[in-house]
């Protein structure tokens, strides 16, 4: 039986917004990433792969170079991936379609699209995630702090901070643009405004800022909650507010309110090892997604990408 009969390649224009994010919203592996009002925002453009009428869909963001066309991982979008988690003939349509018809591809699964046993052709490089379950109490969750997490947070307790939910966007993005890394461009910044601008609107985002005893903004984080994740999007810490221990300060009373509620707290994970044991230091368990590669482009294009 020939399964390309079963899917198809639809472009960014034509694709049914209203069934595609019914098919995310649906899932079992629903990410915030995947809906299309996200991917329009992240995305510098993108299509998608779409089985039966919208029963499973794979964003596919793209770019040109050179003529080619190849996948790459949008910022701000962590997992992205097969919606829902696929049968294994779902699953074998849909990653051989984008082998054989893109030159490369540098993009992330979700944590539910597994390591397929017979697609050697493609790497599946295993990336960490880091989850913290809210639905004890407060005493037990913080329990499992580890002692570097514990002696922060009791040095930030005698910094006098104060803890605002719900500051202002503005605040937010000018202690972003004061502390922004250098390779963070101006597209990268106005994507993020986006982002955050849309989800304030929708009010599933909220920012809690942290003041100094000057009264000064020193770190800050953009919330989102969705369904029952509650996703730590986006943080922005000054000088200061890393010596006082901002964070450390932020989060543990985001969970300190937050405890005994159905949530998770999805922290985005890190590959970097000093915030991997930051989230780690809160209790926080890894789950696995992977990062999908592979290299199909002509010399010397092929060693240009090759890291």
């Amino acid at each position: 039986m020939d399964i390309t009969k079963d899917f198809r390649h639809i472009k960014h224009s034509d694709i049914d917004s209203e069934k595609w994010n019914r098919c995310i919203d649906n899932a079992g592996n629903c990410r915030l990433y995947a809906y299309d009002w996200h991917l329009d925002r992240t995305a510098e453009i993108w299509d998608a792969l779409v089985w039966g009428d919208y029963e499973y869909v794979m964003p596919l963001p793209f770019r040109r170079k050179l003529g080619i066309k190849y996948l790459y991982q949008p910022l701000y979008s962590q997992q992205l991936g097969i919606f829902p988690s696929p049968t294994p003939r779902v699953e074998k349509a849909f990653y051989n379609y984008i082998l054989h018809n893109y030159r490369y591809s540098d993009f992330h699964g979700n944590s539910e699209n597994l390591k397929p046993k017979d697609t050697s052709e493609i790497e599946f490089l295993p990336r960490k995630n880091y989850l913290l379950s809210l639905t004890d109490n407060y005493e037990e969750i913080s329990s499992t702090y580890s002692k570097n997490t514990k002696r922060n947070i009791a040095k930030a307790n005698k910094s006098q901070l104060h803890l605002i939910e719900g500051i202002r966007l503005e605040s937010y993005l000018d202690l972003k643009l004061k502390n922004l890394p250098e390779k963070h461009g101006k597209k990268e910044f106005a994507k993020l405004k986006n982002i955050i601008s849309y989800g304030l609107y929708k009010g599933f985002g909220q920012i809690y800022g942290v003041y100094s005893p000057e009264n000064e903004l020193c770190a800050a984080v953009y919330f989102c909650h969705w369904k029952n994740r509650v996703i730590y999007f986006n943080a922005v810490a000054s000088e200061q507010g890393k010596e006082l221990g901002g964070m450390y300060f932020l989060l543990n009373k985001f969970i300190e309110k937050n405890a005994g509620k159905n949530l998770i707290l999805d922290l985005e994970g890190s590959m970097i090892p000093g915030v991997a044991r930051f989230y780690s230091g809160f209790g926080a368990k890894p789950e696995t997604y992977f990062q999908l590669k592979f290299n199909r482009l002509p010399l010397p294009l092929k060693w240009f990408k090759r890291s």
